[in-house]
Protein backbone atom coordinates (compact mmCIF):
# COMPACT_ATOMS: atom_id res chain seq x y z
CA UNK A 1 0.00 0.00 0.00
CA UNK A 2 1.32 3.45 -0.90
CA UNK A 3 0.66 6.95 0.24
CA UNK A 4 -1.68 7.38 -2.73
CA UNK A 5 -4.14 5.33 -0.69
CA UNK A 6 -6.53 7.22 1.62
CA UNK A 7 -4.45 8.52 4.48
CA UNK A 8 -4.45 7.90 8.19
CA UNK A 9 -5.38 9.84 11.30
CA UNK A 10 -2.87 12.57 11.72
CA UNK A 11 -1.16 12.24 14.93
CA UNK A 12 2.50 12.39 14.03
CA UNK A 13 5.32 12.40 16.49
CA UNK A 14 8.04 15.05 16.46
CA UNK A 15 11.05 12.93 17.18
CA UNK A 16 14.06 14.91 18.33
CA UNK A 17 17.28 13.60 16.83
CA UNK A 18 19.31 11.75 19.38
CA UNK A 19 22.56 13.51 20.08
CA UNK A 20 25.48 11.87 21.76
CA UNK A 21 26.59 14.28 24.50
CA UNK A 22 30.28 13.49 24.40
CA UNK A 23 31.02 12.67 20.78
CA UNK A 24 34.69 11.88 20.14
CA UNK A 25 36.73 14.70 18.65
CA UNK A 26 37.76 12.51 15.71
CA UNK A 27 34.21 12.66 14.23
CA UNK A 28 34.32 16.02 12.37
CA UNK A 29 31.25 15.14 10.24
CA UNK A 30 29.01 14.53 13.26
CA UNK A 31 27.35 17.98 13.26
CA UNK A 32 26.33 17.90 9.55
CA UNK A 33 24.96 14.37 9.95
CA UNK A 34 22.94 15.39 12.99
CA UNK A 35 21.70 18.46 11.13
CA UNK A 36 20.40 16.34 8.26
CA UNK A 37 18.78 13.92 10.67
CA UNK A 38 17.08 16.76 12.52
CA UNK A 39 15.76 18.23 9.26
CA UNK A 40 14.42 14.82 8.29
CA UNK A 41 12.67 14.34 11.61
CA UNK A 42 11.17 17.83 11.37
CA UNK A 43 9.98 17.06 7.86
CA UNK A 44 8.39 13.79 8.98
CA UNK A 45 6.68 15.54 11.89
CA UNK A 46 5.41 18.23 9.53
CA UNK A 47 3.85 15.63 7.24
CA UNK A 48 2.16 13.88 10.15
CA UNK A 49 0.87 17.16 11.57
CA UNK A 50 -0.41 18.09 8.11
CA UNK A 51 -2.43 14.88 7.97
CA UNK A 52 -3.86 15.53 11.41
CA UNK A 53 -4.82 19.04 10.34
CA UNK A 54 -6.54 17.72 7.21
CA UNK A 55 -8.50 15.18 9.22
CA UNK A 56 -9.59 17.85 11.67
CA UNK A 57 -10.75 19.97 8.73
CA UNK A 58 -13.11 17.14 7.77
CA UNK A 59 -11.04 15.44 5.07
CA UNK A 60 -10.94 11.75 6.12
CA UNK A 61 -8.86 10.55 3.17
CA UNK A 62 -6.32 13.14 2.01
CA UNK A 63 -4.09 12.25 -0.91
CA UNK A 64 -0.34 12.72 -1.11
CA UNK A 65 -0.69 16.02 -3.00
CA UNK A 66 -2.99 17.47 -0.34
CA UNK A 67 -0.69 16.31 2.45
CA UNK A 68 2.35 17.82 0.73
CA UNK A 69 0.59 21.15 0.17
CA UNK A 70 -0.53 21.38 3.79
CA UNK A 71 2.95 20.41 5.07
CA UNK A 72 4.68 22.87 2.74
CA UNK A 73 6.86 20.20 1.13
CA UNK A 74 7.02 18.57 -2.27
CA UNK A 75 4.97 15.46 -2.99
CA UNK A 76 8.26 13.69 -3.59
CA UNK A 77 9.34 14.56 -0.05
CA UNK A 78 6.26 12.87 1.39
CA UNK A 79 7.27 9.62 -0.27
CA UNK A 80 10.86 10.10 0.85
CA UNK A 81 9.87 10.53 4.49
CA UNK A 82 7.41 7.60 4.52
CA UNK A 83 7.72 4.67 2.17
CA UNK A 84 4.21 3.38 2.83
CA UNK A 85 0.98 4.08 4.68
CA UNK A 86 1.81 1.67 7.47
CA UNK A 87 4.91 3.57 8.57
CA UNK A 88 3.05 6.87 8.41
CA UNK A 89 0.11 5.41 10.35
CA UNK A 90 2.33 4.38 13.25
CA UNK A 91 3.75 7.87 13.65
CA UNK A 92 0.31 9.40 13.30
CA UNK A 93 -1.02 7.16 16.09
CA UNK A 94 1.89 8.08 18.35
CA UNK A 95 1.31 11.78 17.72
CA UNK A 96 -2.42 11.62 18.36
CA UNK A 97 -1.96 9.70 21.59
CA UNK A 98 0.59 12.25 22.80
CA UNK A 99 -2.01 14.96 22.17
CA UNK A 100 -5.13 13.39 23.66
CA UNK A 101 -3.94 10.51 25.83
CA UNK A 102 -4.85 12.33 29.04
CA UNK A 103 -8.51 12.33 27.99
CA UNK A 104 -8.55 8.55 28.45
CA UNK A 105 -7.86 8.71 32.19
CA UNK A 106 -10.59 6.62 33.88
CA UNK A 107 -13.41 8.41 35.71
CA UNK A 108 -13.35 8.34 39.50
CA UNK A 109 -14.54 5.04 40.93
CA UNK A 110 -15.87 6.79 44.03
CA UNK A 111 -19.46 7.85 44.51
CA UNK A 112 -22.89 6.37 44.01
CA UNK A 113 -23.96 4.40 40.96
CA UNK A 114 -25.68 7.53 39.65
CA UNK A 115 -22.54 9.65 40.10
CA UNK A 116 -20.40 7.09 38.31
CA UNK A 117 -22.91 6.85 35.48
CA UNK A 118 -22.80 10.63 35.03
CA UNK A 119 -18.99 10.62 35.13
CA UNK A 120 -18.67 7.89 32.51
CA UNK A 121 -21.19 9.51 30.17
CA UNK A 122 -19.35 12.83 30.44
CA UNK A 123 -16.01 11.17 29.72
CA UNK A 124 -17.22 9.36 26.61
CA UNK A 125 -18.80 12.46 25.07
CA UNK A 126 -15.67 14.48 25.86
CA UNK A 127 -13.40 11.88 24.25
CA UNK A 128 -15.60 11.76 21.16
CA UNK A 129 -15.53 15.54 20.86
CA UNK A 130 -11.72 15.48 20.88
CA UNK A 131 -11.13 12.58 18.50
CA UNK A 132 -14.14 12.46 16.15
CA UNK A 133 -12.51 13.70 12.90
CA UNK A 134 -9.48 11.46 13.31
CA UNK A 135 -11.60 8.51 14.45
CA UNK A 136 -13.68 8.74 11.27
CA UNK A 137 -10.54 8.55 9.16
CA UNK A 138 -9.27 5.63 11.24
CA UNK A 139 -12.43 3.61 10.56
CA UNK A 140 -11.81 3.93 6.81
CA UNK A 141 -8.29 2.56 7.23
CA UNK A 142 -8.99 -0.11 9.84
CA UNK A 143 -9.64 -2.96 7.35
CA UNK A 144 -6.38 -2.45 5.45
CA UNK A 145 -3.80 -0.83 7.75
CA UNK A 146 -2.71 -3.03 10.64
CA UNK A 147 -1.30 -0.15 12.71
CA UNK A 148 -4.70 1.55 12.67
CA UNK A 149 -6.54 -1.69 13.45
CA UNK A 150 -4.23 -2.29 16.41
CA UNK A 151 -4.72 1.27 17.68
CA UNK A 152 -8.50 1.02 17.50
CA UNK A 153 -8.49 -2.39 19.19
CA UNK A 154 -6.39 -0.96 22.03
CA UNK A 155 -8.71 2.02 22.43
CA UNK A 156 -11.82 -0.17 22.50
CA UNK A 157 -10.32 -2.59 25.00
CA UNK A 158 -9.16 0.25 27.25
CA UNK A 159 -12.59 1.89 27.38
CA UNK A 160 -14.38 -1.45 27.77
CA UNK A 161 -12.19 -2.38 30.74
CA UNK A 162 -12.69 1.06 32.31
CA UNK A 163 -16.47 0.72 32.18
CA UNK A 164 -16.42 -2.81 33.60
CA UNK A 165 -14.14 -1.74 36.46
CA UNK A 166 -16.26 1.33 37.21
CA UNK A 167 -19.37 -0.81 37.74
CA UNK A 168 -17.71 -3.96 39.07
CA UNK A 169 -19.89 -3.94 42.21
CA UNK A 170 -23.13 -3.72 40.25
CA UNK A 171 -22.05 -6.41 37.79
CA UNK A 172 -20.87 -8.75 40.55
CA UNK A 173 -24.43 -9.08 41.86
CA UNK A 174 -25.52 -10.81 38.66
CA UNK A 175 -25.31 -14.44 37.67
CA UNK A 176 -22.60 -15.51 35.22
CA UNK A 177 -24.70 -15.22 32.06
CA UNK A 178 -26.41 -12.01 33.16
CA UNK A 179 -23.04 -10.51 34.01
CA UNK A 180 -21.63 -11.38 30.59
CA UNK A 181 -24.64 -9.88 28.81
CA UNK A 182 -24.71 -6.78 31.02
CA UNK A 183 -20.99 -6.21 30.41
CA UNK A 184 -21.54 -6.40 26.65
CA UNK A 185 -24.49 -4.00 26.90
CA UNK A 186 -22.41 -1.61 29.00
CA UNK A 187 -19.66 -1.62 26.38
CA UNK A 188 -22.13 -1.13 23.52
CA UNK A 189 -23.84 1.79 25.28
CA UNK A 190 -20.61 3.66 26.01
CA UNK A 191 -18.24 2.89 23.13
CA UNK A 192 -17.08 5.75 20.92
CA UNK A 193 -18.87 4.25 17.92
CA UNK A 194 -22.19 4.62 19.77
CA UNK A 195 -21.42 8.23 20.64
CA UNK A 196 -20.57 8.82 16.98
CA UNK A 197 -23.95 7.38 15.98
CA UNK A 198 -25.74 9.69 18.39
CA UNK A 199 -23.90 12.68 16.93
CA UNK A 200 -23.85 11.95 13.22
CA UNK A 201 -27.03 9.91 12.69
CA UNK A 202 -29.34 10.88 15.56
CA UNK A 203 -28.20 14.50 15.22
CA UNK A 204 -27.78 15.09 18.95
CA UNK A 205 -25.56 17.69 20.60
CA UNK A 206 -23.15 16.90 23.46
CA UNK A 207 -25.66 17.47 26.28
CA UNK A 208 -28.29 15.24 24.67
CA UNK A 209 -25.72 12.56 23.80
CA UNK A 210 -24.68 12.49 27.43
CA UNK A 211 -28.33 12.29 28.55
CA UNK A 212 -28.99 9.29 26.29
CA UNK A 213 -25.99 7.43 27.70
CA UNK A 214 -27.06 8.24 31.27
CA UNK A 215 -30.61 6.98 30.66
CA UNK A 216 -29.32 3.80 29.05
CA UNK A 217 -26.94 3.05 31.92
CA UNK A 218 -29.62 3.74 34.50
CA UNK A 219 -31.87 1.19 32.82
CA UNK A 220 -29.03 -1.30 32.73
CA UNK A 221 -27.56 -0.81 36.19
CA UNK A 222 -30.29 0.63 38.38
CA UNK A 223 -33.27 -1.62 37.71
CA UNK A 224 -34.98 -3.17 40.75
CA UNK A 225 -33.64 -6.65 41.44
CA UNK A 226 -37.03 -8.20 40.78
CA UNK A 227 -36.85 -6.96 37.20
CA UNK A 228 -33.45 -8.43 36.47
Amino acid sequence: MTLDSPAVNSYGRAVVAAQEPDAPEHEPTRAPVDGRRLRTERGRAGVVDAMLSLYEDGNPAPGAAEIAARAGVSERSVFRYFEDLESLAREVIDRQFSRIGAEFAPPSSHGSTEERIEALAEQRVRIHTRIAPVARAALLLEPTVSAVAEGLAFRRATLREQAAALFADELSRLGAREQRLASAALDAATCIETVEYLREHAGLGPADMQAVIVQTLRALLCQPKGHR
